[in-house]
């Protein structure tokens, strides 16, 4: 293990947290897309192993391609096409939150400033043992489901070698029809498989666990950071953590809302899978709609019937226009709730970042409010965008039967990334300078500061003792008040009677002593005599004169 010196990069501890980082993320993944899953009734028809892999690559940013072959009915060349672009969100947050979480802890021993190259050593030791593991998984998560007509039990049907001769033949003819395709469809075979595309999850998996480190670092107030980086500590955090709270906070909610909805439902552990896999998915859908973001899409068939109420009958009707919280208002006017909720998050949202954000000695209420309103529209404006791209939907599933289209389904539902941009910008604004207002008013704005927000501290990175250490004391002094003066100061000044005799003033060695106040030296002690027999004991000597104070 390379020690290195005091600000050189411990490779050791390095690579450990890294391995730590990942194994409880991937652990975490895995458990909750492995129990969603099983919720869902998903690993009755197939193997939950390479389910469980497919579905911690995609939540990553990895891609799946799902294919089939259909042959049945004496007929060939039948083909099952089918593609899928949905990011299970509720397998991704679990394991953004586990690594950001050991990511921070590993450098929070570093002080109040991390070196740079400590820095970029560990993320990208962390990111390369990531996406080693996710090429892992890529090479687990692919599976073939095979359905054999011939085990179903068709030929062990009293009669139905003979219900062909017990029907009519006027029919429309099915009555010659039915017994043979019978039989046929007791030798079908049906294959229906899913391959993870190996480069793009690779590419995929680098992005998001990159773009997971920078988000944790950007909203983690106390984390440390790169000397000549304050402008994030003041700026850009107290926005960016007030942010994350707040969608966090939203997905809680989210999830108590499907708890709630399990009670009396006749499939509680399908709602709880559903949950578990994708709530994120439908709450985070709802705040761009409930921002007023316009999105763009349309449903055909059973997939359809995925979206909610009553965002598939509107999109059923009609697809040649945007989707608008206006829109669906007309079909249900309950969805207003939705938009006066997103007001209420944004708001709050608001007042978080000003309590956090460090409030100057001489800020009036409106330069204080006029800085958070400039600062939150910074986070909201990416924020928001991020939102509507992690919560596109893509699925279409057809069977064709040699150039037949027997069956087919779609949905298609995009945000208007443009739109999301403005409004981010504008709801931020909006947002930070009420916020910033009430919480001034209420007392709150700046009490939650962290300590680096305010500038305190400010020792470099190569610190090895805890924080007491470097605390204002006998060996660390703090700051005077004022510069010292001569005249003021009783240690500095000196005696009126000066002289190398041990006078009056004059300095001693000791920087808190000075010499005696009295001139005069003590009398030497009597000398001893011999005391006679029989005499009593010497009185008492007299005290000595009193000298000068310490």
């Amino acid at each position: 293990m390379d020690k290195g010196g005091s600000t050189g990069t411990r490779w050791g501890d390095v690579v450990l947290a890294s391995i730590a980082a990942v194994s409880w993320a991937l652990v975490g993944m895995a458990g909750t897309a492995a129990l969603g899953l099983h919720l869902l009734g998903a690993d009755q028809s197939a193997r939950l192993g390479p389910m469980t892999a497919a579905v911690v690559v995609m939540a990553v940013g990895g891609s799946v391609s799902p294919s089939g072959n259909v042959s049945a009915f004496g007929l060939t060349g039948a083909e099952a096409k089918t593609a899928l672009n949905v990011t299970p969100l509720g397998v991704a947050l679990v394991g953004a939150l586990l690594l950001s979480f050991f990511f921070l802890r590993s450098l929070w021993a570093a002080g109040r400033t991390i070196p740079g190259s400590e820095l970029a050593a560990r993320m990208v030791s962390l990111a390369v043992l990531f996406v080693a593991v996710i090429g892992g998984l890529a090479w687990a998560g692919h599976d073939v489901i095979t359905i054999d007509g011939s085990k179903l039990g068709l030929d062990d049907i009293p009669g139905a070698g003979g219900i062909g001769d017990k029907l009519p033949d006027g029919l429309g003819g099915i009555g010659g029809l039915l017994p043979g395709k019978i039989g046929d469809l007791a030798k079908a075979k049906a294959s229906v498989g899913f391959t993870v595309n190996t480069g793009e999850s690779l590419a995929g998996g680098a992005c998001w666990v990159l773009a997971v480190m920078v988000i944790a670092l950007l909203a983690s107030r106390r984390t440390p950071l790169p000397p000549g980086w304050g402008a994030v500590h003041r700026v850009v955090r107290p926005a960016a953590s007030a942010l994350v709270t707040v969608l966090l906070v939203a997905v809680a909610a989210g999830v108590a809302a499907a708890a709630y909805a399990m009670i009396g439902d006749d499939h509680p552990k399908r709602i709880a899978g559903a949950a578990l896999v994708g709530a994120p998915n439908g709450v985070w859908l709802g705040i761009p709609l409930g921002l007023f973001v316009p999105w763009d899409g349309h449903a055909t068939g059973a997939l359809g019937k995925l979206l909610p109420n009553p965002i598939d009958d509107l999109l059923n009707v009609s697809s040649d226009q945007p989707v608008t919280l206006s829109r669906i208002a007309e079909l249900d006017g309950r969805v207003w709730l939705l938009a006066a909720a997103t007001a209420v998050m944004m708001l709050y949202a608001g007042v978080l970042a000003a309590a956090r954000t460090p409030v100057g000695p001489a800020t009036s209420a409106l330069g204080f409010a006029g800085r958070c309103a400039l600062r939150l529209p910074v986070v909201t404006g990416a924020a928001l965008p991020l939102l509507v791209w992690l919560t596109d939907i893509s699925a279409n599933a057809s069977l064709s039967v040699i150039g037949f289209d027997a069956f087919g389904a779609g949905i298609e539902l995009h945000g208007q990334l443009g739109m999301a941009l403005l409004l981010g910008l504008a709801w931020g604004a909006g947002a930070g300078g009420a916020g910033a207002l009430l919480a001034y008013a209420s007392g709150a704005a700046g009490r939650r500061a962290a300590e680096l927000a305010r500038g305190e501290g400010g020792h470099g990175g190569d610190r090895t003792y805890p924080d007491l250490a470097y605390e204002p004391g006998p060996y660390t002094p703090s700051a005077p008040y004022r510069p010292s003066h001569d005249d003021t100061n009783p240690y500095l000044r000196p005696g009126e009677s000066g002289g190398s005799g041990g006078g009056g003033g004059e300095m001693h060695g000791a920087p808190t002593m000075i010499g005696p106040l009295d001139p005069q030296a003590p009398p030497p002690p009597p000398p001893l005599r011999k005391r006679p027999r029989g005499e009593g004991p010497p009185p008492p000597s007299p005290p000595p004169p009193p000298r000068g104070r310490r």
